[in-house]
């Protein structure tokens, strides 16, 4: 006789049955107590919790209303500094004079050392070069100036006072700008140049001013004056002839003298 499978029979199914309804009401009560638990904490700490959420949106948002105001304040300096320059530019020193103060004495870096850098220019038009060297030292020395502009004054400072400085501390200060690939090589190699040959030292002078005239990034007057100054030294600097004529006429800014009449010519020949 055949039995029928055991899944049939009677109370097979019961424990199974028994175990799922079992297991799903130890979750239930798991969950239960997991929920009771957060609404504990948040009764012991939700009080704080808010406390801190609540500081720290305050927080950002004096962060975000402080870098508005500054960007804003920014803004407005930049236009005056560019209002200062139109001024400048059209000849009106007064006026301009009177729009780079403010922002020389409580601009925020860049723009206070482009306003100190602008004021030592107009002193320089106004032949007054003494207090000119002044305001670029002291860019120069400024920290907080972005490098760029402190670069800058220094070889606008060594150019306004290059006579009453020591050869010495102008090569000591100079040397590290006027490298290969320096944006400011040209100008200070320029002046290194004349601070080697007032050294003495024309075997380090006129390789220098070599250099210039070869390199393409340098303008093209000053890479002229470089050449010449190298050809004085005894150092050929000229790698085209083409290219040095083209730059010998481009710095003719004179008409040349009228030339003097002929000799007559001689009456055995």
């Amino acid at each position: 006789m055949v039995l029928r499978p055991h899944s049939n029979r009677p109370g097979s199914a019961v424990p199974t049955v028994a175990s799922a309804q079992q297991d799903g009401f130890m979750r239930e009560v798991d969950e239960a107590l997991r929920e009771q638990e957060v609404l504990d904490a948040l009764k012991r700490h939700g009080r704080n919790l808010a406390i801190v959420i609540i500081v720290i949106l305050v927080g950002l948002a004096g962060y975000l209303w402080w870098e508005h105001s500054r960007s804003q304040a920014d803004g407005e300096k930049g236009e005056q500094l560019t209002l200062a320059l139109d001024q400048l530019e059209a000849g009106r020193f007064d006026p301009a004079a009177a729009q780079l103060k403010p922002l020389a004495a409580e601009g925020k870096d860049g723009i206070k050392a482009a306003a100190v850098l602008t004021q030592a220019g107009m002193l320089e038009e106004q032949g007054k070069a003494g207090e000119a060297q002044k305001l670029f030292a002291q860019v120069a020395a400024d920290a907080a100036a972005p490098q760029p502009y402190r670069d800058l004054a220094t070889i606008r400072e060594i150019a306004a006072g290059f006579e009453g400085m020591t050869a010495d501390s102008m090569v000591a200060r100079l040397k590290p700008l006027a490298a290969p690939g320096n944006p400011f090589f040209g100008s200070a190699g320029e002046l290194l140049g004349m601070a080697y040959v007032k050294q003495g030292r024309n075997d380090l002078a006129g390789p220098l001013f070599a250099a210039i005239s070869r390199d393409k990034a340098v303008p093209t007057t000053l890479r002229g004056r470089a050449r010449q100054m190298a050809g004085l030294l005894g150092v050929d600097a000229v790698d085209d002839v083409n290219e040095a004529a083209n730059s010998a006429r481009g710095n003719a800014a004179a008409p040349a003298p009228e030339a003097a009449p002929a000799a007559p010519a001689n009456p055995a020949e």
